[in-house]
């Protein structure tokens, strides 16, 4: 692998650590099955290239992305826990629905961004290639996601939507609302996958109406992957644990398809995925099993 392909990986794994981390909170905390992610990723996307391509400022258009991303996951939440829909039903029927409001808000089924302005070339110093900028801006955007969701679900209300995950008629017997603990943990999940959406189109280049086909099926991957590396309950290496997995599953991924002796082809991404989150599951369950040997 080359070194433009290794920083390559290190930058798509980065991005899609904060969809991991988005999926860690919904998946593993709430214990809330979330498909929004196929769409709230696009969602943000849409959201900050439209606006870039308007003349907003990045930033801006950045916060307006994570905005977004949160509101998807809010509605998400509030089909579940106020119409009574099943959470794999609603969190369904919101990627369905964002499908047609990503076209809408792209007004057809891409948006690029050639020369338009980015978080990323604003800060780039001279002298710095962009191949090498990238993954250390997206890195310090990771670690202060990371950090913010350490200190928050150490607060009172981030152990309140645990304990909603955990055992919600507990929770709810010791004061808890957890509707708006499901609300809560939501928007701050899909907001991770909003912004990472917009990060995604500051890199690419552009939008584009099928770039979160599949976004699920990373998140949870980097989440299985992750756990396997690092497996832990408390909340600090948990984070950890996701970010390394995206970064150790997307450098996998980018081995595979990048070695002339195995002879995979890009078309070949979701069997390596599926391939790789099998060996993650199996992982674990074959050293139970060598620790009930020995």
């Amino acid at each position: 692998m080359s070194l433009f392909s290794l920083f390559g990986a290190i930058e798509i794994g980065l991005i899609f650590a904060l969809v991991a981390l988005g999926v860690y909170i919904s998946f593993r905390l709430l214990r809330f099955p979330d498909l929004t992610v196929d769409g709230s990723f696009p969602l943000g996307g849409a959201v900050c290239a439209v606006l870039i391509a308007a003349g907003i400022n990045p930033w801006l258009a950045t916060l307006a992305a994570t905005a977004a991303g949160a509101i998807a996951g809010t509605i998400t939440g509030w089909l579940n826990v106020k119409l009574k829909i099943m959470d794999l039903l609603a969190s369904i029927l919101m990627m369905i629905a964002l499908y047609s409001v990503n076209l809408r808000i792209m007004g057809g089924p891409n948006v690029p961004l050639i020369n338009d302005p980015t978080i990323f070339n604003m800060l780039q110093p001279e002298g710095v290639d962009d191949y090498i900028f990238r993954p250390l801006l997206l890195l310090l955007i990771v670690i202060a996601a990371k950090l913010l969701l350490d200190w928050f679900f150490a607060t009172e209300r981030g152990l309140a939507i645990r304990a909603t995950g955990s055992n919600a008629r507990m929770a709810r017997a010791q004061g808890v609302n957890t509707g708006g603990m499901v609300l809560l943990g939501m928007a701050i999940s899909n907001a991770l996958v909003g912004l990472a959406g917009a990060m995604f189109v500051q890199t690419q280049g552009g939008s584009d109406i099928s770039m979160g086909i599949g976004t699920i099926v990373i998140g949870l991957a980097a989440v299985i992957v992750g756990e396997s590396i690092l497996p832990s309950r408390k909340i600090v290496w948990a984070t950890l644990a996701v970010v390394i997995g995206a970064i150790v599953y997307r450098f996998f991924i980018a081995a595979a398809l990048n070695s002339e002796f195995i002879g995979l082809k890009a078309q070949d991404l979701n069997l390596v995925t599926a391939v790789l989150v099998t060996i993650a599951l199996v992982i674990p369950q074959l050293k139970r099993k060598l620790r009930r040997k020995s």
